[in-house]
């Protein structure tokens, strides 16, 4: 499922409620520096990619439009979501876009959030981490608590280890949210399962040293590139949910 607009909705999400997706990659395929085997836009293969990202003049005045459309309606947005088909931080313009996506926003839709969705994978690019500390909820993925559970869900196309995603995540101050979808399967003959009790307490140490404000936990949704995956259950997902809580951070199921 690919999006094909820069801005669309608002759509009515199970985790930000009234939602208006704000999409900066290309509009015929996907542009991502994971690969996740659960990803609804699909697979990612850069080598593929012919399309180029969306001229940052283009977006805004998409952006301008719509936000002043809204402006006008009774029912506004609750979020301004970077969300579509791969990770938005990879838009080459992602600094500059986000503050005139700020600026548009107290113009015409003052006091709805901006939520960021990305993968954390380019965190070490200074521009980016700034651009992420401007908005108002950052949402960063955390898929597994082992090394192993990591390469098999997310499948990384850097070479970067999850403790480099750990420390990078540790410079937000606790000023983040944290999204983890579970799931069990098979995937190119590899047992997939971050519920076990070591892979959730592995990412609950993580989550201790984080600290994030609240973590979203979830599970399959909507049809999966690999096609060998189960959704789990909400007793599961709760009980999951639970433990987190036990170890004294925020926590939430979204099913």
């Amino acid at each position: 499922m690919l999006f094909s607009e820069i801005v669309f909705g608002p759509i009515n999400s199970r985790r930000f409620g009234r939602s208006l997706g704000i999409n900066l990659l290309p509009l015929d395929n996907k542009i991502c520096n994971f690969n996740c085997i659960y990803c609804e836009c699909g697979w990612t293969d850069l080598r593929s990619v012919e399309s180029k990202f969306i001229a940052k003049d283009i977006i805004v005045a998409a952006m301008k439009e719509r936000f002043s459309e809204l402006s006008t309606v009774k029912e506004k947005p609750q979020a301004i979501t970077f969300a579509g088909n791969g990770e938005p931080t990879m838009h080459p313009d992602f600094a500059w876009i986000m503050d005139e996506t700020i600026r548009l926003r107290n113009e015409y839709l003052p006091g709805v959030k901006i939520v960021v969705l990305s993968n954390s994978a380019l965190l070490g690019k200074k521009d980016v981490m700034t651009a992420l500390k401007k908005a108002d909820l950052r949402v960063m993925k955390l898929d597994a608590g082992t090394e192993e559970q990591f390469d098999l869900i997310d499948q990384p196309l850097s070479r970067k280890k999850l403790p480099w995603y750990i420390n990078k995540l540790k410079e937000f101050n606790g000023d983040l949210y944290i999204q983890t979808m579970f799931l069990k399967g098979i995937h190119e003959k590899a047992f997939v399962d971050n519920t076990t009790d070591n892979e959730v307490q592995c990412w609950i140490n993580i989550l201790k040293e984080v600290q994030p404000k609240l973590v979203m936990i979830y599970t399959i949704d909507r049809e999966t590139p690999a096609k060998e995956l189960n959704k789990i259950s909400e007793e599961l997902l709760n009980k999951i949910c639970e433990k987190v809580k036990l170890a004294g951070i925020d926590a939430k199921v979204f099913n």
